[in-house]
């Protein structure tokens, strides 16, 4: 699936936001430049493969709670326990649930859909009368749609997706209304009812909210509401959702809400409005919105939410989680400031594992909860298979950039991932940094040649003849400038020579909401073995 027609077809799902938006056109406030340095913070704590976690061991956190890209967090209460999903876009297996017993240390538990539906983005998980269910906007054949998927036990088994053929839509809010009945919200503010399953349509799309606007001098990519979330606190309902678009100036996303004593409306729009909202591009965390409002496990009040980190788009829209107090008014503001600093985390929780190991063995199938296809075909799993000493992958199309690589996500600025591959048949395989078919970069060896790709484009004037089965390869990010090695041994190393800087391998530049993830690609005929793959994080130089 081509990434132009994905990205101009959400772009028209926001057509009829846009209209009136008239902040494009203003200069940046002083100290508002998109070139602004990471702003100074403390040190975050370190936990597997010196990866950083949000857990600072000493009853604080500092946000991300989950690093790199998890972004449009939709999050569940379950009793005692948390989990929250987030978009996957063209990654599958996809929809990879995590699970918290704290809010602030967060592990894999399962990925719930396998059948590719093309890109997916913002959904909402929740609990029904006993059943698990996660709303899910998607595009198969450039088609939009909402699509369900329901289960008995959280880590599944999943159903296969239903089709709610509800065209044009994205971002569903999953609510129940006083009278019981259950409803999907949408962008724009709009409405539909749903069957007493959850798995059907039972009205037609309705629009029931204007949303609150800001300023026409607020500097804002677009007007764009989306994202509504609800939930429903004592006599009220309260509305949570995002206008200003959740790219472009880093001061653009937001935080909104309303309320209302009924389902049906009418919906009063918070006089603290908004909430959340990133005020320079001298903030650590840029386009803060999109939230979800949870009850604490000691009853004290929290939003999920995601944002850009200072100076490295390329990890995509992390995880942030914020503290909110409800005043006497009945509405509830964030505590948490620019998230600068280390906040005390929330009451009563146990901690538990936090993140997983990146490093693979493949002596055992982490498909979905760490490694998935880019934007793959239906039977496109057929391509792998573990043999005992690796994982095996059957080349596809032609070069890096059309073979659908397998790709991993990282959430540190500064790491290093090797891996070795045994190549046979005529395969071409390699080390990437992928964003999408247009943004990439690595090496690749043949039995016969080393192939070196940049800008999403092999550079075939820095081909050179080579000889062997077998390759090493590992990846150096420091701070979006990468270097990467090869060896035929895994003893002598040789650095090449392009010293490749990647900052700007993110959604302002190729769009598409993503991030820049290690991939490893097998392109052309035969097949590579994938062995030892190595992770770890790097102190910061």
């Amino acid at each position: 699936m081509a990434d132009q027609p994905q990205q101009a077809g959400r772009r028209a799902l926001f057509k009829l936001a846009v209209a009136g938006a008239g902040a494009a056109a203003v200069p940046f406030a002083a100290g508002a430049a998109t070139t602004a340095a990471p702003a100074a913070a403390p040190p975050p704590a370190y936990g597997i493969e010196g990866q950083r976690k949000a857990d600072l061991g000493n009853g604080t956190f500092l946000n991300p709670i989950l690093s790199g890209d998890h972004p449009d967090p939709t999050i569940l209460k379950d009793g005692d326990d948390y989990y929250m999903t987030f978009s996957s876009f063209f990654s599958y297996p996809g929809v990879v649930i995590w699970h918290s017993r704290d809010l602030v240390n967060w592990a894999p538990v399962c990925a719930a859909l396998s059948q590719p539906l093309g890109s997916v983005w913002a959904m909402d998980l929740v609990k029904h009368r006993g059943r698990y269910y996660i709303y899910i906007p998607a595009n198969p054949d450039k088609q939009s749609s909402i699509f369900v998927i329901h289960a008995d036990h959280i880590r599944g088994p999943w159903s296969a997706p239903v089709d709610l053929k509800i065209p044009g839509c994205i971002d569903p809010g999953h609510a129940v209304g006083e009278d019981g009945k259950r409803y999907l919200f949408v962008n724009g503010v709009r409405r539909i009812a749903l069957t007493d399953d959850g798995l059907a349509t039972a009205g037609q799309l309705e629009h029931v909210y204007d949303p609150w606007r800001y300023p026409e001098n607020w500097v804002v990519e677009m007007y764009a509401p989306e994202g509504p979330k609800l939930f429903r606190r004592g006599d009220w309902f309260y509305l949570v959702s995002a206008v200003g678009g959740t790219s472009g100036p880093p001061t653009s996303h937001m935080v909104t809400v309303a309320r209302s004593r009924s389902i049906h409306g009418p919906w009063e729009n918070c006089p603290h409005n908004p909430i959340v909202r990133t005020q320079s591009a001298d903030e650590p965390w840029w386009s803060r919105g999109h939230a979800s409002v949870v009850e604490g496990p000691g009853g004290d009040w929290w939003m999920v939410y995601h944002g850009y980190e200072n100076g490295f788009r390329t990890l995509g829209r992390q995880t942030l989680l914020e503290p909110v107090e409800w005043t006497s008014d009945g509405w509830f503001r964030a505590k948490g400031g620019t998230l600068a600093r280390p906040l005390p985390k929330p009451k009563g929780g146990r901690p538990g594992p936090a993140g997983q190991a990146l490093s693979d063995d493949f002596s055992s199938n982490k498909f979905g909860v760490q490694w998935s296809f880019f934007d793959p075909a239906p039977d496109e799993m057929q391509r792998a298979r573990y043999d005992g000493g690796g994982l095996v992958i059957k080349g596809k199309g032609s070069s890096a950039g059309d073979c659908s690589p397998l790709t991993c996500i990282v959430g540190d600025r500064d790491y290093e991932a090797s891996v070795v591959l045994d190549l046979s048949g005529g395969v071409q395989a390699g080390l990437l940094l992928h964003y999408n078919r247009r943004g990439f970069c690595g090496i690749g060896f043949s039995e016969e040649q080393m192939f070196t790709y940049h800008y999403g484009d092999e550079q075939s004037w820095m081909r050179e003849q080579t000889a062997g089965g077998t390759v090493h390869l590992k990846a150096v990010n420091r701070a979006n400038v990468v270097t990467f090695h090869y060896s035929r041994d895994g003893r002598r190393w040789t650095r090449h020579p392009w010293q490749m800087e990647v900052s700007g391998f993110h959604h302002n530049v190729f769009g598409g909401f993503l991030s820049l993830n290690v991939g490893v690609y097998c392109a052309g005929k035969g097949e590579a073995r994938l062995r030892q793959f190595r992770y770890r994080g790097l102190p910061p130089a």
